[in-house]
């Protein structure tokens, strides 16, 4: 008991001397962690929506759809419900392909379903809103209907018709938003379609009057919910025909919207936690000195190699979990809306898995060990007295720098020295640029894409709801990814100028202003980002390549050059005040400290 609150005790003196880093890494590993969780977790709340949407609307195990209608397709549909497999049917009804007009004009096509005013066994809507369908009304399904900013005791125009909105109501027989149409007219491909319900007799009428493509559909509910291909099997009829829909297949098609949202956020997740791993290396390499020290005076007074590793590791670790319970918080509040982003679902999503939180605990885990690991290693190796007496480490001497970097200017010459010295936190500042440049590249390209909406004639009238989510979910990973990316950047500058302070405090005895000192330091962050910035753009486009369609279209070289140029600008503009700031400080107070 004893070494453990020794530990803890030197855990939290520790955490409570440097603030400012142990929330960089709690936050670093926290948005790592949620995006990650929300990426894996996507797929099962969809799945667990649809469920629970089916569970209280009643909603068929099989929905058999006709492509005409006429005898032949009536007396096939009455056929299959009078199966022996079939325990409950509703139907057959009528499915009429119209169009539907806002009173701010917005258009767009939509299915009216002719129900009975008093739903049946099966294919119960639920309303959510208003009333269910009464003659000369209608009921527009929810995600429809959101879609359309349309409420209760609204007018919609159907076909020319105008129909007070009556209600809301959200089913499990169709596919949500907008692919309610499950089969278009005459059996041929789907539009995007919205879906309203009326009357049986509204419906006959509204047909007629307009003679509007009508098509008829059979809701079954079997007595083994699984057979559905065995009841396909046993009613293959090649005179009449008939499409059928499981709910397996209704539940898949709900993914549909989420196709590309799984990989932005584990892809994003993979990112975000390199650039976590990058971020709190360099913070431990900053600390570096401050850690031998540590060590040192653990072992002079007797501790233990393991007690020292358990001591300096624990501080990462506790924020790494605690950044990982936070994100997996964040995960379960945020997973619904990304998950449903139609509106035409309803229920209770479940929090991540247990599979999904193995993995973001072991997400977390991985940035705390590879962020620690050889700053441990390193303290450990290190004798007693030589950790007690431990000063910044000083760079080799290159004969071929030296003679490089001579004739150029002096702020050119401090940086590249700077980075010559340097080279592993060179690569670091390298990699963190690619990975930020390859998230904006994928930004732009997916922006690119021309997205066809929801609109009668194919415009933008109604949005694309997949492109915008799509859309959404790689801004906002993109913006986080920036985020750290600012982080690292000043980390790193401000990391090098302590630790060249005492090389930078000659510089000025030599002749150097405090403006070339911190030009320098800015041109030591500057040269490894270039690399970084131009290998980052064919590395975004690559990656992007894996999960695009293949008619995608490439941005403009212009939007790709600017992105690179401007994540250029931007991290010299990072690296001014904090290196204008070191550069500043008095050359004999930074001597004597160093020689004290």
């Amino acid at each position: 008991m004893g070494s453990i609150v020794l530990v803890v005790r030197l855990v939290l003196a520790d955490l409570r001397r440097h603030k400012v880093q142990a929330v960089m890494l709690l936050l670093a590993v926290t948005v790592a962690t949620a995006t990650m969780a929300l990426g894996l977790s996507l797929r099962g709340v969809s799945d667990a929506l649809y469920e629970q949407t089916r569970a209280v609307t009643a909603g068929p195990d099989v929905v058999a759809l006709s492509g005409v209608t006429g005898p032949a397709v009536t007396s096939a549909l009455a056929s299959l419900a009078n199966d022996s497999e079939v325990v409950a049917h509703h139907g057959p009804y009528r499915v009429v392909y119209a169009d539907l007009t806002t009173r701010d004009s917005t258009s767009s096509p939509v299915v009216v379903q002719g129900f009975a005013e008093t739903p049946g066994a099966v294919n119960r809507p639920l309303i959510t809103s208003g009333r269910w369908v009464r003659s000369g009304g209608t009921v527009l399904e929810r995600g429809f209907a959101t879609a359309l900013g349309v409420g209760v005791g609204d007018h919609v125009t159907i076909a020319g018709r105008s129909y007070p909105v009556v209600g809301i109501a959200v089913t499990a027989a169709t596919s949500i938003y907008p692919w309610a149409a499950q089969i278009g007219p005459y059996g041929g491909p789907t539009d995007y379609s919205g879906l309203a319900w009326m009357t049986r007799s509204d419906a006959r009428a509204l047909a007629s009057s307009q003679d509007l493509p009508v098509t008829l559909a059979l809701d079954l509910k079997l007595r083994d919910p699984a057979a559905t291909e065995a009841l396909r099997e046993a009613h293959r009829d090649s005179t009449v025909g008939i499409n059928f829909h499981s709910w397996r297949f209704t539940a898949e098609q709900d993914t549909v919207i989420l196709r590309n949202s799984q990989p932005i956020l584990v892809v994003g997740s993979w990112l975000l936690s390199f650039l976590a791993i990058t971020g709190v290396v360099a913070q431990a390499v900053g600390r570096a000195v401050e850690q031998t020290r540590r060590a040192g005076l653990l072992k002079a007074v007797g501790a233990a190699p393991g007690l020292i590793a358990t001591v300096l590791f624990t501080e990462y670790l506790a924020l790494a979990l605690a950044g990982d319970a936070l994100g997996l918080v964040i995960a379960r509040l945020t997973v619904p809306a990304l998950a449903s982003p139609t509106a035409s679902r309803i229920g209770d999503a479940a929090g991540p898995s247990a599979a999904t939180v193995v993995a973001a605990t072991v997400l977390a885990i991985a940035v705390a060990v590879l962020s620690t690991l050889r700053p441990t290693l390193r303290a450990l190796r290190t004798a007693t007295v030589t950790a007690l007496t431990a000063t910044a480490h000083r760079p080799r001497h290159r004969p071929w720098l030296t003679a490089l970097s001579a004739p150029l200017p002096t702020p050119l010459l401090l940086g590249l020295r700077l980075t010559a010295r340097r080279p592993g936190r060179a690569v670091l500042q390298a990699c963190s640029t690619a990975t930020t440049v390859i998230a904006i590249v994928a930004l732009l390209t997916l922006y690119a894409q021309p997205e066809r909406g929801y609109g009668l004639d194919g415009s933008s009238v109604l949005p694309n709801l997949r492109g915008e989510h799509d859309r959404r979910l790689m801004l906002a990973v993109t913006v986080l990814l920036i985020a750290l990316a600012v982080v690292n950047t000043v980390t790193f500058t401000w990391t090098m100028a302590m630790e060249v302070r005492a090389n930078m405090a000659i510089a000025r005895t030599l002749g150097a202003t405090p403006g070339q000192i911190s030009a320098g330091l800015s041109v030591a962050q500057l040269l490894p980002s270039l690399p970084g910035a131009v290998i980052g753009v064919p590395l975004g486009a690559g990656l992007l390549s894996l999960f695009a369609a293949r008619n995608a279209v490439d941005p403009p070289s212009s939007w790709l050059f600017g992105a690179a140029l401007a994540t250029l600008l931007a991290t010299a503009a990072l690296t001014a005040l904090p290196a204008r700031l070191a550069a500043r400080r008095p050359v004999a107070q930074t001597l004597s400290a160093e020689t004290a």
